[in-house]
């Protein structure tokens, strides 16, 4: 790990309130940057995630992907977390603590909002950023990029029925712009393009060449995370300001959920013997949420001013720290996680990497 790694802690909570602090006294540069977008997702950021997510898709061998059948422990974990676990445990979250203890503190006529914003959240798991997580955790990259395919496709006819079941909807409007742009512009052009940059420079020279390249390659993708951070929380600096005691509170469940299930996953992962290798990514993928589309389909149900989209701002701006923070917990706890009696065997038998 990097000097400027092993302190990115503070280069994020820096990034976090040079946001905050530029997004309230100088909007108009954010509100030109947000208006950028089409169906909702945001195209500066979108190439600041390319920035991220290409390196380490670099390193993919596709000739490999048919050894992600050995972790089907922990795919399982991982839809079992996504579409049985996550919604529910978010929708039971959003009523106890937005909808009983902090309604004496919340907008009455927001509540209802509030908490339909925080199921849209949960409902759909996260597509681009789980491979910058993944990455930073040492996880598994074939398994990562088959579980983020596999829940792309899950989404497509399971996000319309549960969010519909949860918020008692008989019809969901689902922003499908919005879902394929996102799936075309996060996985199909970066998995292109970074598959045709590791031929061409395996081509020319080899893996040492490979190598090299990514290691010239990983500051710039630690600088697009920071850059992005700044302008999530710049384009909602201002109300970060004028509403932080409502922001401060939508937070608190959706804190809750992603420790939850990041830690139902990683712990599933264990008992089943699977190496930390993939139980990182599966964690970390069975917390994450698909943010843009949450965002989008709240302001299609619920109007652009509504509670519902605030919550799911909310699930924006905590995205990046509190995953970094997961990210931190499963590496760091790399060495009790092996010391289990079903991943040693496995381990031993082959079955770990």
């Amino acid at each position: 790990m990097s000097g400027f790694e092993r302190y990115l802690t503070i280069w994020v909570a820096l990034c976090i309130v040079a946001g905050v602090a530029l997004g309230h006294m100088v909007p108009a540069p954010f509100h030109l940057i947000g208006a950028a977008e089409v169906a909702r997702v945001n195209l500066p950021v979108a190439a600041l995630v390319w920035l991220m997510i290409v390196p380490m898709l670099a390193k993919i061998d596709f000739a490999a992907l048919d050894r992600v059948a050995e972790h089907w422990r922990g795919i399982g974990v991982t839809l079992v977390i996504n579409w049985a676990v996550k919604p529910f445990s978010m929708a039971l979250l959003g009523w106890i603590f937005v909808g009983w203890l902090f309604r004496p503190w919340l907008p009455a006529d927001q509540i209802a909002g509030y908490i339909a914003g925080l199921i849209l959240l949960a409902a759909a798991p996260c597509t681009a950023m789980v491979f910058v997580w993944s990455h930073l955790s040492d996880g598994e990259p074939h398994f990562t990029l088959s579980q983020v395919a596999l829940n792309d496709v899950i989404m497509v006819v399971a996000f319309a029925p549960i969010v519909g079941l949860l918020l008692g909807l008989s019809a969901i409007t689902v922003p499908w712009q919005t879902l394929m742009l996102s799936v075309v512009l996060y996985i199909v052009v970066p998995v292109v393009v970074a598959q045709a940059l590791r031929r061409r420079v395996l081509a020319t020279g080899g893996p040492p060449a490979l190598a090299r390249l990514l290691a010239r390659l990983q500051p710039l993708a630690l600088g697009a995370l920071l850059a992005t951070l700044v302008l999530l929380f710049g384009f909602q600096g201002e109300r970060i300001i004028a509403q932080p005691v409502v922001i401060l509170l939508l937070a608190v469940p959706i804190l809750i959920q992603v420790y939850l299930n990041a830690g139902l996953a990683y712990l599933l992962n264990r008992a089943a013997g699977e190496a930390h290798c993939v139980a990182a990514p599966s964690a970390l993928i069975g917390a994450s949420n698909f943010f843009e589309l949450a965002v989008a389909a709240a302001i299609s149900l619920f109007g652009f001013e509504s509670g519902a989209a605030l919550a799911t701002v909310v699930g924006v701006l905590i995205e990046v720290p509190v995953m970094l923070s997961v990210v931190r917990l499963v590496a760091t706890t790399k060495a009790w996680y092996e010391r289990g009696d079903k991943v040693r065997r496995r381990g031993v038998a082959g079955g770990a990497r």
